[in-house]
Protein backbone atom coordinates (compact mmCIF):
# COMPACT_ATOMS: atom_id res chain seq x y z
CA UNK A 1 0.00 0.00 0.00
CA UNK A 2 1.72 3.74 -1.14
CA UNK A 3 2.03 5.76 1.73
CA UNK A 4 -0.25 8.78 1.87
CA UNK A 5 2.24 11.49 2.34
CA UNK A 6 3.88 9.82 -1.35
CA UNK A 7 0.60 9.80 -3.37
CA UNK A 8 1.35 13.04 -5.03
CA UNK A 9 4.71 11.24 -5.94
CA UNK A 10 2.64 7.99 -7.23
CA UNK A 11 0.12 10.08 -9.17
CA UNK A 12 3.12 12.56 -11.12
CA UNK A 13 4.81 9.07 -12.11
CA UNK A 14 1.15 7.53 -13.15
CA UNK A 15 0.68 11.27 -14.99
CA UNK A 16 4.18 10.94 -16.74
CA UNK A 17 3.44 7.18 -17.91
CA UNK A 18 0.07 7.82 -19.24
CA UNK A 19 1.30 10.84 -20.98
CA UNK A 20 4.01 9.10 -22.87
CA UNK A 21 2.03 5.86 -23.69
CA UNK A 22 -1.85 6.91 -24.24
CA UNK A 23 -1.78 10.16 -26.56
CA UNK A 24 -5.07 11.78 -28.23
CA UNK A 25 -4.62 12.66 -32.41
CA UNK A 26 -4.79 16.20 -31.08
CA UNK A 27 -3.58 16.87 -27.55
CA UNK A 28 -5.88 18.47 -25.31
CA UNK A 29 -4.53 21.42 -23.00
CA UNK A 30 -5.05 21.56 -19.52
CA UNK A 31 -7.07 24.33 -17.67
CA UNK A 32 -4.80 24.56 -14.86
CA UNK A 33 -6.42 26.24 -11.53
CA UNK A 34 -3.61 25.77 -9.34
CA UNK A 35 -2.07 27.18 -7.19
CA UNK A 36 -3.96 30.37 -6.81
CA UNK A 37 -6.85 30.84 -4.57
CA UNK A 38 -8.55 31.70 -7.96
CA UNK A 39 -10.83 29.34 -9.71
CA UNK A 40 -10.53 30.15 -13.90
CA UNK A 41 -14.19 31.10 -14.99
CA UNK A 42 -13.29 29.31 -18.63
CA UNK A 43 -13.49 25.15 -18.42
CA UNK A 44 -12.00 22.30 -18.60
CA UNK A 45 -11.69 20.80 -22.34
CA UNK A 46 -14.66 18.98 -23.01
CA UNK A 47 -15.53 15.20 -22.34
CA UNK A 48 -11.60 14.98 -20.40
CA UNK A 49 -10.90 14.56 -16.73
CA UNK A 50 -8.09 16.63 -14.95
CA UNK A 51 -6.79 16.26 -11.83
CA UNK A 52 -5.05 19.35 -9.79
CA UNK A 53 -2.77 17.58 -7.07
CA UNK A 54 -0.73 19.34 -4.61
CA UNK A 55 1.07 19.73 -0.88
CA UNK A 56 1.00 22.66 1.25
CA UNK A 57 3.37 23.53 4.31
CA UNK A 58 1.90 26.31 6.35
CA UNK A 59 3.32 27.88 9.18
CA UNK A 60 1.72 30.34 12.47
CA UNK A 61 -2.18 30.09 11.34
CA UNK A 62 -4.66 30.91 13.99
CA UNK A 63 -6.03 27.38 14.59
CA UNK A 64 -2.35 25.52 14.15
CA UNK A 65 1.52 26.34 14.75
CA UNK A 66 2.34 23.96 10.92
CA UNK A 67 0.48 22.17 8.95
CA UNK A 68 1.35 20.16 6.04
CA UNK A 69 -1.98 18.74 3.55
CA UNK A 70 -2.43 17.34 0.75
CA UNK A 71 -5.36 18.56 -1.30
CA UNK A 72 -7.13 16.92 -4.61
CA UNK A 73 -9.43 18.85 -7.05
CA UNK A 74 -10.83 16.76 -10.18
CA UNK A 75 -12.90 18.97 -12.43
CA UNK A 76 -14.54 17.28 -15.75
CA UNK A 77 -16.91 19.41 -18.34
CA UNK A 78 -19.91 17.93 -19.73
CA UNK A 79 -20.55 20.66 -21.71
CA UNK A 80 -18.93 24.18 -23.19
CA UNK A 81 -20.94 25.50 -20.40
CA UNK A 82 -20.96 23.29 -17.72
CA UNK A 83 -18.67 21.49 -15.40
CA UNK A 84 -18.69 19.29 -12.37
CA UNK A 85 -16.11 19.27 -9.20
CA UNK A 86 -14.89 17.41 -6.56
CA UNK A 87 -12.30 18.99 -3.99
CA UNK A 88 -10.69 16.85 -1.09
CA UNK A 89 -7.90 17.16 1.63
CA UNK A 90 -6.83 13.13 1.50
CA UNK A 91 -4.30 13.99 3.89
CA UNK A 92 -2.81 16.48 6.80
CA UNK A 93 -0.60 16.69 9.78
CA UNK A 94 -0.98 19.24 11.95
CA UNK A 95 1.13 20.64 14.78
CA UNK A 96 -0.86 23.44 17.48
CA UNK A 97 0.20 23.49 21.87
CA UNK A 98 3.44 20.94 21.03
CA UNK A 99 1.02 18.29 20.30
CA UNK A 100 0.65 16.86 16.67
CA UNK A 101 -2.16 15.05 14.43
CA UNK A 102 -3.11 13.64 11.55
CA UNK A 103 -6.53 14.04 10.06
CA UNK A 104 -8.56 14.38 6.75
CA UNK A 105 -10.04 17.64 5.52
CA UNK A 106 -13.41 17.69 3.70
CA UNK A 107 -14.92 16.25 0.84
CA UNK A 108 -17.26 19.08 -1.26
CA UNK A 109 -18.79 18.70 -4.57
CA UNK A 110 -19.40 21.55 -7.37
CA UNK A 111 -20.53 21.93 -10.23
CA UNK A 112 -19.69 25.74 -12.82
CA UNK A 113 -21.36 27.31 -15.60
CA UNK A 114 -20.76 29.89 -18.06
CA UNK A 115 -23.25 32.15 -18.12
CA UNK A 116 -20.98 34.53 -20.52
CA UNK A 117 -18.30 33.63 -23.17
CA UNK A 118 -15.91 35.87 -23.60
CA UNK A 119 -12.99 36.39 -25.91
CA UNK A 120 -9.71 37.92 -25.51
CA UNK A 121 -10.09 40.83 -23.30
CA UNK A 122 -13.90 40.66 -23.29
CA UNK A 123 -13.79 38.45 -19.80
CA UNK A 124 -15.73 35.27 -19.44
CA UNK A 125 -18.22 35.01 -16.46
CA UNK A 126 -19.45 32.24 -15.04
CA UNK A 127 -21.26 31.02 -11.93
CA UNK A 128 -20.13 28.23 -9.73
CA UNK A 129 -22.00 26.46 -6.23
CA UNK A 130 -20.27 24.27 -3.55
CA UNK A 131 -21.31 21.71 -1.46
CA UNK A 132 -19.81 20.16 1.53
CA UNK A 133 -20.53 16.65 1.85
CA UNK A 134 -18.14 15.24 4.31
CA UNK A 135 -16.46 17.78 7.16
CA UNK A 136 -13.36 16.88 8.17
CA UNK A 137 -11.51 16.73 11.62
CA UNK A 138 -8.02 17.99 10.11
CA UNK A 139 -7.60 21.58 11.53
CA UNK A 140 -8.74 24.87 9.28
CA UNK A 141 -6.59 27.41 8.41
CA UNK A 142 -7.49 31.45 8.02
CA UNK A 143 -10.00 30.98 5.67
CA UNK A 144 -11.82 28.33 7.64
CA UNK A 145 -14.73 25.65 6.08
CA UNK A 146 -17.44 26.65 4.23
CA UNK A 147 -20.74 24.58 4.09
CA UNK A 148 -22.16 25.87 1.12
CA UNK A 149 -20.31 28.42 -0.90
CA UNK A 150 -21.31 30.80 -4.30
CA UNK A 151 -18.78 31.96 -6.63
CA UNK A 152 -18.98 34.75 -9.47
CA UNK A 153 -15.73 33.98 -11.42
CA UNK A 154 -14.13 36.17 -14.66
CA UNK A 155 -11.44 35.54 -16.55
CA UNK A 156 -9.88 37.72 -19.48
CA UNK A 157 -6.45 38.34 -21.52
CA UNK A 158 -5.49 41.84 -21.83
CA UNK A 159 -2.03 42.77 -23.38
CA UNK A 160 -0.50 39.73 -23.02
CA UNK A 161 -1.36 39.22 -19.32
CA UNK A 162 -4.42 36.84 -18.18
CA UNK A 163 -6.44 37.61 -15.16
CA UNK A 164 -9.01 35.62 -13.45
CA UNK A 165 -10.77 36.91 -10.10
CA UNK A 166 -13.51 35.88 -8.05
CA UNK A 167 -16.35 37.07 -5.92
CA UNK A 168 -16.88 34.36 -3.07
CA UNK A 169 -20.20 33.74 -0.88
CA UNK A 170 -19.95 31.44 1.77
CA UNK A 171 -21.66 29.99 5.10
CA UNK A 172 -19.47 28.92 7.71
CA UNK A 173 -20.83 26.97 10.92
CA UNK A 174 -18.92 27.86 14.38
CA UNK A 175 -20.21 26.30 17.49
CA UNK A 176 -23.14 25.72 15.58
CA UNK A 177 -24.11 29.36 14.83
CA UNK A 178 -24.26 30.05 11.02
CA UNK A 179 -22.33 33.12 9.46
CA UNK A 180 -21.81 34.61 6.15
CA UNK A 181 -18.06 35.10 4.71
CA UNK A 182 -16.68 37.02 1.88
CA UNK A 183 -13.87 37.05 -0.23
CA UNK A 184 -12.42 38.02 -3.26
CA UNK A 185 -9.28 37.06 -5.21
CA UNK A 186 -7.36 38.77 -8.16
CA UNK A 187 -4.61 36.52 -10.17
CA UNK A 188 -2.27 37.99 -12.48
CA UNK A 189 -0.52 35.63 -14.98
CA UNK A 190 2.62 36.20 -17.94
CA UNK A 191 4.14 33.52 -20.04
CA UNK A 192 8.29 33.30 -20.34
CA UNK A 193 8.85 31.97 -22.97
CA UNK A 194 6.74 28.82 -24.32
CA UNK A 195 7.20 26.69 -21.11
CA UNK A 196 7.04 28.52 -17.84
CA UNK A 197 4.85 31.24 -16.63
CA UNK A 198 4.52 33.09 -13.13
CA UNK A 199 1.60 34.79 -11.38
CA UNK A 200 0.87 36.79 -8.43
CA UNK A 201 -2.28 37.23 -6.59
CA UNK A 202 -3.47 39.83 -4.01
CA UNK A 203 -6.69 37.83 -2.10
CA UNK A 204 -8.97 38.63 0.93
CA UNK A 205 -11.86 36.86 3.04
CA UNK A 206 -13.40 38.30 6.34
CA UNK A 207 -13.56 35.78 9.62
CA UNK A 208 -16.32 36.05 10.77
CA UNK A 209 -15.68 34.05 13.92
CA UNK A 210 -12.62 36.44 14.59
CA UNK A 211 -13.93 38.89 13.96
CA UNK A 212 -11.31 40.12 11.70
CA UNK A 213 -9.72 39.59 7.88
CA UNK A 214 -7.57 37.51 6.55
CA UNK A 215 -5.46 38.62 3.89
CA UNK A 216 -2.28 36.67 1.43
CA UNK A 217 -0.34 37.64 -1.67
CA UNK A 218 0.82 35.18 -3.61
CA UNK A 219 3.30 34.38 -6.23
CA UNK A 220 3.94 31.04 -7.88
CA UNK A 221 6.09 29.83 -11.42
CA UNK A 222 4.33 27.00 -13.38
CA UNK A 223 6.34 24.82 -16.15
CA UNK A 224 4.14 23.38 -19.16
CA UNK A 225 5.92 19.97 -19.09
CA UNK A 226 3.71 18.75 -21.92
CA UNK A 227 0.16 20.54 -22.99
CA UNK A 228 -1.71 18.29 -20.75
CA UNK A 229 0.77 18.20 -17.74
CA UNK A 230 1.65 21.40 -15.63
CA UNK A 231 3.87 21.42 -12.67
CA UNK A 232 3.87 24.60 -10.18
CA UNK A 233 5.28 26.02 -7.04
CA UNK A 234 5.47 28.75 -4.94
CA UNK A 235 4.55 30.73 -1.57
CA UNK A 236 2.09 32.81 -0.06
CA UNK A 237 2.31 35.60 2.87
CA UNK A 238 0.07 36.42 4.83
CA UNK A 239 -0.48 39.97 5.39
CA UNK A 240 -2.87 40.55 8.97
CA UNK A 241 -2.15 39.02 12.47
CA UNK A 242 -4.77 36.66 11.45
CA UNK A 243 -3.49 35.56 8.42
CA UNK A 244 -1.48 31.95 7.56
CA UNK A 245 1.78 33.22 8.26
CA UNK A 246 3.78 31.75 5.04
CA UNK A 247 2.24 29.06 2.78
CA UNK A 248 4.84 26.88 0.84
CA UNK A 249 3.37 24.86 -2.10
CA UNK A 250 4.00 22.27 -5.40
CA UNK A 251 2.03 20.37 -7.00
CA UNK A 252 0.56 19.43 -11.07
CA UNK A 253 -2.22 19.85 -13.31
CA UNK A 254 -3.15 16.83 -15.63
CA UNK A 255 -5.51 16.36 -18.15
CA UNK A 256 -6.16 12.74 -19.19
CA UNK A 257 -5.13 12.90 -22.46
CA UNK A 258 -8.02 9.54 -23.26
CA UNK A 259 -11.58 11.70 -23.87
CA UNK A 260 -14.33 9.97 -21.69
CA UNK A 261 -17.40 11.57 -23.41
CA UNK A 262 -17.63 11.51 -26.71
CA UNK A 263 -20.29 13.54 -28.17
Amino acid sequence: MVRLPYLPLAAFLFALLATATAQEPDEPVANSGRPTVSTPATLTPVGYLQFETGFLQATHSPEVSSQSSLNEVMKFSVSHRIELLAASGPFAHSRADGQSANGVGDVLLGVQGVVHQGEGARPTIALSYFHRIYSGDAPDLDIGSARNSVLLLASADVKGFHYDTNYLFNEVIDAGIHRAQFGQTLSVSHPLGEKFGVSGEIWHFTQPSLRSNAVGNLWALNYNLRKNLVLDGGFNRGLTNTSTRWEEFFGFTYLLPRKMLRR
